[in-house]
């Protein structure tokens, strides 16, 4: 199984969603950052349960515990360890599903895969892992605001067949965190609630999509040609829990334009550098940062776990019915939100400092 990500800010995560704790070790992180335990606490506290009715009600905290690497408040240079400890974990809630295999989960190819699976929630397949990788998100925010003040941002902007209206420009945090469905756009928020709302009403769920952009991001960074940015943009985001679409810039509706409409004019800037006209390459070109924001869209499927009944096999492949029991999301896109965030500060964190180890002929 693999478990990293990144090359040299390097993280490992471990944990299951019913097991003792999830947690993450971060290898990298330059020494004397200053960070303290409020600043990584604030992102888990946007991704954790319970925190609107629209989400799961699992009552966690998601209190974060720095094992090692930070000393008065600032980073050692050394291996980074912070786990969250699982307070309201009920495996036995799930033992009616050791039997079986429920719909549009990881449960048969896990256990196709490993020939064994961890049926309490899903185990490592359960979304809960991301705890680990905010919390490695919140030091690499930290890291790139004080190195080049670069702000990473990502909001609801879709869910079900409700389209918001946002430029992603001028959009802020407090616009996003304004409304419980964390989409700025206040009409098509009330309608997101009322639909989501309705979901779980009829025992179903939704999907939709999450916008990002990455804001002062300078130019150059990105490893053609395999390590190019939106590839490795795309890795992180594809390995979310839900995600099932990736787009940079103009995404798919670039096909249906010209080359004439589509390329990004280059202007003079003031900085000695050129500038766009237009953002149709979302801020990267050939694999590589142009010095443009950065914009990127993840879709996410609804939700598999739903209290519909539902066609389904045992594990001696015989039929059966599954509802399901329990705490679930019935829109994942509230909580995604923060860990589109964190998979963005974390590929470009690595790639920040990527792009410094082979600068360094420049600093001679």
């Amino acid at each position: 199984m693999s478990s990293s990500l990144g090359q040299l800010f390097r993280l490992t995560t471990f944990g299951e969603s019913h097991g003792a704790a999830v947690g993450v070790i971060v290898d990298g992180c330059p020494p004397r950052l200053a960070i303290t335990h409020e600043e990584i606490q604030h992102d888990l506290d946007r991704r954790r349960p319970g925190q609107s009715k629209l989400v799961t009600q699992r009552k966690e905290a998601d209190t974060v515990e720095i094992l090692s690497g930070v000393f008065e408040g600032h980073t050692t240079g050394t291996a980074l360890a912070m786990m969250v400890r699982n307070a309201d974990q009920n495996p036995g809630a799930y033992d009616h599903l050791k039997g079986l295999y429920r719909p549009s989960h990881a449960d048969w190819t896990y256990r196709a895969k490993y020939g064994i699976r961890d049926h309490r929630g899903g185990g490592r397949s359960s979304a809960r892992e991301t705890i680990a990788r905010v919390a490695a998100g919140a030091v690499a925010r930290k890291l790139l605001a004080t190195v080049a003040n670069i702000e990473v941002l990502a909001w609801v902007n879709q869910v079900h067949g409700i389209d918001a209206t946002i430029n992603p420009e001028t959009v802020t945090l407090n616009q996003v965190e304004s409304d419980p469905t964390r989409c700025p756009d206040p009409a098509a928020a009330a309608a997101m609630t009322t639909a989501i709302e309705q979901a779980r009403s009829d025992g179903d769920s939704l999907g939709g999509v999450v916008t990002f952009v990455a804001r002062n991001v300078p130019a150059g960074l990105g490893e053609p040609v395999f390590d190019k940015m939106e590839a490795d943009l795309a890795k992180a985001m594809m390995s979310l829990p839900a995600a099932k679409g990736f787009e940079i810039g103009s995404g798919f509706a670039g096909t249906r334009m010209t080359g004439l409409s589509h390329n990004d004019p280059f202007v003079p800037g003031p900085d000695g550098a050129p500038h766009h006209e237009s953002n149709n390459s979302g801020g990267i070109q050939g694999g590589i940062t142009s010095g443009a924001t950065v914009l990127g869209r993840v879709a996410f499927k609804p939700t598999a776990t739903i209290s519909s009944e539902q066609d389904t096999v045992t594990v001696d492949n015989q039929p059966t019915k599954l509802a399901a029991k329990g705490r679930h999301d019935p829109c994942v896109l509230p909580r995604a939100v923060p860990m589109v965030e964190a998979m963005t500060l974390l590929v470009l964190a690595d790639h920040w400092l990527r792009q410094h180890a082979t600068d360094v002929l420049t600093a001679l």
